[in-house]
């Protein structure tokens, strides 16, 4: 009974966390969501989900964090964005989340973007494109990150409940 209340607790953070992780670069978001259902299924043996829902959503989480690193190169390359708006719009996005949480996120993915192409990309002459077209990217990986994480919680929550 302790066992199951302390990692009901853990996977209770590891959710939280895994939520802050789809917005913030730096933690690997659904993949700790995921983590979540690793803990809360240790104390029964792995009996509250089928083994073939749990692979399905651990390649979920997988996959969609490979697209967020994936997505914001391609729209920044058919936009000509340059290695200077994908970084902008990454520390654009940190100082969004810390400064004008939870729309300064995508305020400072598309600010810090058009910053980088303008001050270190001085050779693109459409810095607006190029910050859109990372911006289209960076936002479109985020949504794959929280839907993914979203489904891993309503089963989370479902487990809890039943």
């Amino acid at each position: 009974m302790i066992t199951e209340i302390i990692f009901t607790i853990a996977g209770s953070i590891l959710i939280i966390i895994g939520f802050i992780g789809c917005v913030a670069p730096v933690l690997p978001g659904p993949v700790l969501s995921f983590a979540a259902l690793i803990l809360i299924s240790i104390p029964t043996g792995f009996g509250l989900f089928k083994p073939v829902l749990l692979i399905i959503l651990g390649a979920a989480a997988v996959i969609s964090q490979l697209l967020d690193n994936v997505f914001p190169v391609i729209s920044s390359k058919r936009a000509g964005a340059g290695r200077a708006g994908i970084w902008g719009s990454i520390v654009g996005m940190i100082a969004g989340m810390i400064f004008l949480p939870p729309l300064g996120v995508i305020i400072g993915a598309f600010l810090g973007a058009l910053a980088g192409e303008m001050l270190f990309n001085r050779e693109n002459d459409k810095p607006l494109k190029a910050a859109l077209g990372v911006f289209t990217g960076t936002l479109l990986g985020v949504i794959v990150k929280l839907t993914v994480s979203g489904i891993i919680t309503a089963f989370f929550i479902k487990a809890l409940l039943y």
